[in-house]
């Protein structure tokens, strides 16, 4: 390289060094002076721009400390590949930032939305300043490992009157979500796992499994939940299900692949299944469906639940039910651990349960949904047979199979360009699907949108995809 030119504001309070040290660092970044090149040497760079050498040597030592460039003795400087330095925000970085901007979303139907205006803050901040005015000292100091026993007892009451489970408080282990519980499960297990997962399922669990480094199978899901038999011939010894309302495709096990499940673990030693009770709050047609746990009599089902759709997904209260022949080890592992959950925000919704507000809160929300799902089913309605809804007897979202002659992601994408988000059903599987038809699957998600809103949302979705009324 010649020379470089850059103006200096001689003037300025920033020091001249410091000045020159920004305009290369810049250069360098945006591709300016490429990778390799040469840079003018201190004394010709210093006469050029007329400063002294002692400033020229500053700024090019600077630039040496951050990498940027590297000194050759009796050579000179030359530029680095910053694309090696993890932090730097390259030029390429910077022309994708100002790409066209993402369409505006005006309707989601994302799986994971609550309906945020039927909560109770009214409530809620009552027992906020009650945890400070009450437990002011206790929440400066260290809680429990497994969560505040005060808490732990309203979930084992509360496990007890709506899922039918038999457990003491000193089985449940209180999180901040899945993805700090499961890893505490897997050192529970051991090493040299298989485990099974549902496909399609919830992506995160496959994510966290796969981050540890524990080899997954996935097993497919038909109506009637995951298949057995295909579980059976596999080397899988840990099963993750969601039985009472399988993620995404909302199909509810059956009793008899309850049973046969139940067998599955209990024939040989060191098998377990994972029962994720996502969704089962919220069920709208006939009674609740018993747990697998409530079910269990050979101490293999470990039970994890979550208040992340009940109460409100910032609240990061989770949940694990552990067999009394895990708690010896638990103990054992987890002595020293410390609760990932603030005490604070524990006594707020012990609270709130003991005084019987979460069962109300549930009841109340039950009817929203109700609601909201009757809605959606009225206005899809109007484009049978195009159309077609499953899975709206429980949770808060609904699987959409739709006649399209365009493939999913296209008509995701179509949507979306309209300012509606909605997922199709293979993005949550965790291998790809031969079958070629033009039925396609979205996961359609209502708990985040207004009722009023609903049958004008449906008919804007289906006037993107150019489908009719039928009726």
């Amino acid at each position: 390289m010649d020379m470089l030119m850059f103006q200096l504001e001689k003037n300025s309070s920033i020091p001249l060094y410091e000045q020159l040290y920004k305009e290369i660092k810049k250069s360098i970044i945006e591709g300016v002076i490429p990778v390799h090149t040469k840079l003018p040497s201190k004394r010709k760079l210093a006469e050029f721009l007329m400063l002294s050498q002692t400033t020229i040597e500053l700024a090019y030592a600077q630039l040496v400390a951050e990498g940027y460039i590297i000194a050759k003795p009796r050579i000179g400087y030359f530029v680095e590949d910053v694309e090696d330095l993890a932090y730097i925000e390259t030029k390429k970085a910077v022309i994708s930032s100002i790409k066209e901007p993402s369409p505006t979303i005006e309707i989601d139907f994302h799986p994971g939305h609550i309906d945020t205006a039927s909560f109770p803050f009214t409530i809620w901040r009552k027992y906020a300043k009650d945890a400070i005015d009450f437990h002011e000292k206790d929440l400066l100091l260290i809680g429990s490992p497994q969560g505040e026993f005060s808490l732990r007892e309203e979930i084992a009451h509360y496990l007890y009157q709506s899922r039918g489970i038999h457990c003491s408080p000193e089985q449940i282990v209180i999180g901040s979500g899945t993805e700090q519980l499961l890893p505490m499960m897997m050192k529970l297990f051991g090493d040299y796992n298989v485990y099974a997962i549902e496909n399609p399922g919830y992506k995160l669990t496959h994510h966290i499994f796969t981050q540890y480094y524990q080899k997954t199978i996935a097993i497919d899901v038909d109506e009637d939940g995951i298949n057995i038999h295909d579980l059976e011939c596999t080397q899988a010894n840990i099963a993750y299900v969601t039985p009472s309302h399988q993620f995404p495709t909302g199909a509810v096990l059956s009793a008899s692949r309850r049973a046969q499940l139940l067998n599955w673990a209990a024939e040989k030693d060191n098998r377990f299944i994972i029962e994720d009770d996502y969704d089962s709050e919220f069920r709208y047609v006939g009674k609740p469906i018993s747990s697998l746990q409530s079910m269990d009599h050979r101490e293999t089902v470990i039970y994890i639940s979550t208040f992340s759709k009940s109460l409100m997904p910032s609240l990061r209260i989770a949940f694990f039910v552990l067999p009394p022949q895990l708690l010896t080890r638990y103990n054992d592992l987890f002595t020293y651990y410390t609760s990932t959950v603030p005490r604070f925000e524990q006594h707020i919704l012990a609270q709130f349960m003991k005084d019987g507000h979460f069962a109300k809160h549930l009841n109340r929300m039950r009817k929203i949904y109700r609601k909201k799902i009757e809605k959606l089913t009225l206005a899809l309605s109007h484009y049978a047979p195009t159309v077609k809804i499953s899975g709206e007897q429980a949770g808060m979202h609904i699987v959409l199979t739709v006649i399209h002659s365009q493939s999913a992601s296209t008509l995701a994408k179509i949507a979306l360009q309209q300012g509606i988000r909605i997922a199709p059903i293979d993005h949550y599987r965790m291998t790809p699907s031969n079958l070629v038809t033009q039925k396609k699957d979205f996961l359609l998600g209502f708990g985040g949108i207004d009722e009023q809103l609903i049958i004008p949302s449906i008919h804007r979705l289906m006037n993107a995809w150019q489908i009719s009324r039928q009726q």
